[in-house]
């Protein structure tokens, strides 16, 4: 973990019009994404520099879900104290947590002691019969990117509970993500590749404000500031 980073960046979610119009004006707060296959844990999510990815993410919920209009909107993100895993650092503190994740299923705790031991975000992984170490797999049978990411959502949560503890409690996570096809023949570069920052401590979130139509690309399809 570190505070290396540059002060300030700029992230970007997708979200309905209602909630984007009440998050700018600070009539509701984000709340946290807590599912048991979050990337990077549990938090806010943003894309880092890329509203056209949030534009394309909020299109995709609003046609599974049929609620709302897709838009966008942008923050100004404190990174803090990052658990950054596109560093040295961030990869030896997951190894860690890795470590400590699977001492607790190997220990034969009970969903009570779970709680118990303050470990709340491990119970989806349990059930009456005890826990079972999380496994990444493929959302459906031609998913090479294993979009559900059980296992790093439970390690990159017991990395941030045990840093927690410490004098520098974690206050965003940042990691780059391979995925999707070659963005052309032979190549290593990925068409869908992206930087995520999960944000922990929403005092980072610094300002929100609506991205100008032009950056959310010619595809937006409805992503624009509500009137």
């Amino acid at each position: 973990m570190h505070d290396l980073a540059s002060s300030f960046v700029l992230g970007f979610h997708g979200c309905v019009d209602d909630v984007a119009r009440k998050l700018v004006l600070r009539e509701e707060s984000f709340r946290p994404s807590e599912n048991s296959y979050d990337w990077l844990g549990h938090g806010i999510y943003f894309w880092l520099e890329d509203p056209r990815r949030a534009c394309a993410w909020a299109q995709r919920h609003v046609a599974g879900t049929g609620n709302g209009k897709p838009a966008v909107i942008g923050a100004v993100i404190n990174l803090g104290r990052c658990l950054d895993l596109t560093t040295r650092a961030g990869i030896e503190a997951v190894r860690s947590g890795h470590e400590a994740l699977k001492a607790v299923f190997e220990s034969g705790l009970t969903r009570r002691n779970i709680v118990v031991a303050g470990l709340d975000f491990l119970l989806p992984y349990f059930d009456d019969k005890g826990g079972r170490m999380p496994e990444n797999r493929p959302a459906k049978p031609d998913d090479g990117d294993m979009l559900i990411r059980r296992l790093d959502c439970a390690v990159i949560n017991m990395t941030c509970n045990i840093l927690d503890e410490g004098p520098h409690p974690v206050d965003t996570v940042k990691g780059v993500f391979f995925e999707g096809g070659p963005a052309y023949e032979g190549a290593q570069i990925h068409e869908r590749t992206h930087t995520q920052i999960c944000v922990r401590n929403a005092a980072c979130i610094r300002g929100i404000f609506y991205p100008p139509q032009e950056d959310l690309g010619h595809d937006a399809k409805g992503c624009l500031k509500q009137a």
